[in-house]
């Protein structure tokens, strides 16, 4: 008989009952409230209500989520109410699945919790936004004109942007996993790739075309997705002029293209020539990806990577980086509210230049940057410090 463990993956630490490790443990008991709001289009918007210890009173309400992630327990949670802050974290529409994920959708969520907490008698609203929720915190502001303040924790350009910097252009045939375009393979030795734990060399040259290569697969991608959008809207248009009583059988079939959506099987996209090459944008990152276990290799062709399946529509609205609307490049400019962003510098997934690119983009005149040197991703072991330079900046700005 199989070890369960290669089914079920390796253990976890079970923490406090909520994402943060032992740790993080705030040093007071913080109240937690379930919450469940139904958004104005009839989705439901699920969280937890962290509140100050001892009945504490607040006047600001931070809110944060992730386009799919569950942020009702993540770890500035309990850590911020513990500083005097009421905390929403809470999940979209589109919690653990974002095959068919609208970032308009998500953004009517942001505002359903935005409302709820101003229900409650806040008198300042700040979006807080990590990895992925930091794109879509700054959509919501800049459509929505929603928040007093934005926080940006190890936020990256947006899930489409990221994907233009993963994507695997070497791609030949969209159905054939196992295709390749030798000149544009990153784990193509003759390009100078090593395998793990070597560390790889790319040329310069070689990585300039690699680069303009996962633009143009974005861009196929992006194609076939939107043909498919369009085609549907021409068989709606079609089908008004038919009278199914008259004319059932065409009826039905224009009917069933016209609610057709379109999935997209998309492969390997996990080929960031930066993960095993350490001297391209270099900083304090250790090789490899958060996502690959411990070979991007393997995660680029195995379980690994992001956007594997997803709808035409879910694709152009999240994980394209050339039709997205929820890019920090072009929502950034219009977030004019206080705005600071934590960047983690041995981050595997986002470089030091682009946060810096996303602060010198940002429509603010109270702007700070500030970087936790030798953080992670996830900021392991560098959280209570975080938070605290978060608080500090909070608490010269807004009521607690």
């Amino acid at each position: 008989m199989q070890d369960l463990d290669v089914h079920l993956g390796g253990s976890r630490p079970f923490g406090l009952g909520y994402w943060p490790l032992p740790e993080d443990e705030p040093g007071v008991e913080i109240p937690r409230e379930s919450i469940r709001l139904i958004s104005p289009d009839g989705a439901l918007v699920r969280g937890l209500l962290w509140t100050p210890p001892r009945g504490q009173k607040w006047k600001t309400a931070i809110i944060l989520t992730h386009p799919r992630g569950d942020f009702s327990v993540h770890y500035a949670c309990p850590l911020l109410a513990a500083a005097g802050y009421a905390v929403l974290g809470f999940s979209t529409r589109y919690i653990n699945n974002d095959t068919d994920c609208l970032h308009e959708n998500c953004i009517i969520d942001v505002k359903t919790a935005f409302d709820e907490v101003m229900r409650r008698g806040a008198e300042a609203v700040v979006l807080l936004g990590n990895s992925g929720g930091g794109s879509l915190m700054a959509m919501a502001n800049a459509q929505l004109g929603i928040g007093d303040g934005w926080i940006g924790m190890a936020a990256h350009p947006g899930e489409g942007v990221f994907m233009l910097q993963v994507i695997d252009p070497s791609v030949a045939d969209e159905d054939d996993p196992f295709s390749r375009n030798p000149e544009l393979d990153m784990y193509n030795p003759d390009n100078g790739w090593r395998p793990w734990p070597e560390r790889s060399n790319y040329d310069p040259k070689w990585l300039a075309l690699y680069r303009a290569a996962q633009v143009a697969r974005v861009a196929r991608i992006d194609e076939v997705a939107q043909k498919s959008l369009t085609d549907a809207e021409a068989a709606g248009l079609a089908l008004v002029g038919i009278d199914k009583v008259k004319n059932l059988e065409l009826w039905r079939d224009l009917r069933a293209r016209r609610v057709f959506t379109k999935y997209l099987t998309i492969y390997r996209t996990l080929a960031d020539p930066a993960y095993l090459d350490l001297t391209i944008d270099p900083d304090d990152r250790p090789m490899g990806s958060l996502f690959a276990f411990p070979d991007p290799f393997e995660a680029n062709y195995g379980r690994g990577g992001l956007a594997r399946t997803m709808t035409n529509r879910g694709w152009l609205s999240t994980w394209s980086g050339l039709s997205s609307h929820a890019k920090l490049a072009s929502t950034m400019p219009q977030v004019r509210v206080p705005t600071i962003l934590v960047h983690p510098t041995a981050d595997t997934e986002i470089r030091v230049w682009q946060a810096k690119e996303i602060v010198a983009n940002a429509g603010a005149a109270d702007i700070t940057y500030h970087e936790m040197k030798g953080a992670p991703h996830y900021l392991e072991g560098h959280r209570q410090k975080a938070i605290e330079v978060v608080v500090d900046w909070l608490r010269a700005r807004f009521p607690s």
